[in-house]
């Protein structure tokens, strides 16, 4: 059992897990689109009619101040963010200050597609101009374990880093890595999530895979009828302690993480690719049942990877009927878009919100009285594009 004593996050619904929680509970009860049309990031001129949830108060020197940032990418900026909110909102770190030594604290983030921002800019910069052109002081941003790394450095945490890349599940499955080093005592705290920058080559790649809902093509996760996802961006640290540790430096517990599954079921054919799998779905949720010790009828409430792609959410919602029958099912990306491998942590943070009391939204099937009902555990999915599946298990708080 682990303990998770802080959040640190940034997304299209605010900064910060208390301003999150806010908007979460506000949006439940009164629904509202943050897919705007014109964004900072989508260039109209570029892409047509662009619809996607931006993070767009966003303002790393508000949080991080004017210095050191001018060669950071955007996803740089939003791991740094919220490594910094999280480690404080843990109390690992007070006004700056270390209170659980250095080498005791790592990171296990997340990404699926990188800085792809800088990737980009150095692609450009070589091929319209000429490699001698390309920035040396931005060209770090182009290596995928980047943003982890400069956490690490700009916080001075230095127990293990590591990075996960593998698509949408990275998230859940960056819980794994952290569980396994504070299993073998190589730290006492994790910051545990990832992040995903909203670009216009990313926009671009989606539009053309023809995913994307837009104007004219439904947008409904969850629903036989929709005809897309939404993209949006987004990161989140979880801060992962062993519970016996939490409670010994007397850090506040907003719920505990009780147990983890992944799977892979390879396509029936070798010319499909991008496929999802209903028995990976399944297989996942069985094996972090099982970790956690409870059976399928113990789950109050599903937090969905459900985004829009009418396939993949029908293969996912056989997988979660095959093992739990009846628990109302939420899809958390119907209100932020697809953040990939940002969105296992974004919804681990609605989980605990959801514990806390917040009203769960929304819906794709049952119904929660959370004014009656308290809330014990949440399962928490994700769906890789690949024939994937991940799946934890949040408690709350004892």
């Amino acid at each position: 059992m682990y303990a998770i004593t802080g959040v640190g996050l940034v997304s299209p619904l605010g900064i910060g897990y208390e301003s999150f929680t806010n908007e979460l509970r506000a949006w439940a009860n009164d629904p509202r689109d943050l897919f705007v049309g014109h964004t900072s990031l989508l260039d109209a001129n570029q892409v047509a009619a662009p619809l996607a949830a931006e993070c767009l108060d966003f303002d790393a020197k508000q949080y991080l101040g004017d210095k050191g940032l001018r060669n950071f990418d955007r996803l740089t900026k939003l791991l740094l963010v919220c490594g910094k909110l999280a480690l404080a909102d843990s109390g690992l770190k007070v006004n700056g200050e270390h209170r659980v030594p250095p080498d005791r604290i790592g990171v296990c983030s997340a990404t699926a597609y990188g800085s792809l921002e800088a990737i980009t800019e150095a692609v450009q910069v070589t091929e319209l101009e000429d490699p001698r052109f390309l920035n040396p002081n931005r060209f770090p941003n182009t290596v995928i374990n980047a943003s982890a790394g400069y956490v690490s450095i700009w916080e001075d945490l230095r127990a293990p880093n590591v990075t996960v890349v593998d698509g949408n599940c990275g998230s859940l499955d960056a819980v794994l890595s952290a569980e396994t080093h504070l299993l073998n005592g190589r730290a006492d705290a994790f910051l545990v999530g990832g992040g995903e920058a909203l670009s216009e080559i990313l926009y671009v790649a989606f539009r053309k895979l023809d995913v994307l809902a837009d104007g004219t093509r439904k947008f409904a996760p969850g629903r036989p009828e929709s005809q897309g996802m939404r993209l949006g961006e987004g990161a989140a640290y979880l801060c992962l302690e062993q519970a016996e540790f939490a409670h010994a430096r007397g850090a506040r517990v907003y719920g505990e993480l009780i147990g983890y599954g992944n799977a892979f079921e390879a396509p029936g054919s070798e010319a499909l690719i991008v496929h999802a799998s209903s028995d990976a779905v399944a297989r996942a949720i069985r094996m972090a049942l099982d970790e956690a010790k409870l059976s399928p009828h113990e789950i109050d409430v599903v937090a969905s990877a459900q985004s829009g792609i009418a396939a993949f959410d029908a293969a996912e919602l056989r997988g979660i009927r095959a093992i739990v029958e009846s628990a109302p099912i939420a899809a958390p990306k119907a209100i932020f878009g697809e953040t990939c491998g940002a969105g296992g942590a974004l919804a681990m943070a609605c989980g605990l919100a959801w514990l806390s009391g917040v009203p769960v939204a929304p819906l794709v099937e049952g119904s929660v009285d959370s004014a009656r009902q308290k809330l014990r555990h949440v399962l928490v999915i994700a769906v890789g594009y690949y024939g994937n599946a991940s799946a934890v298990i949040l408690r709350a708080a004892s």
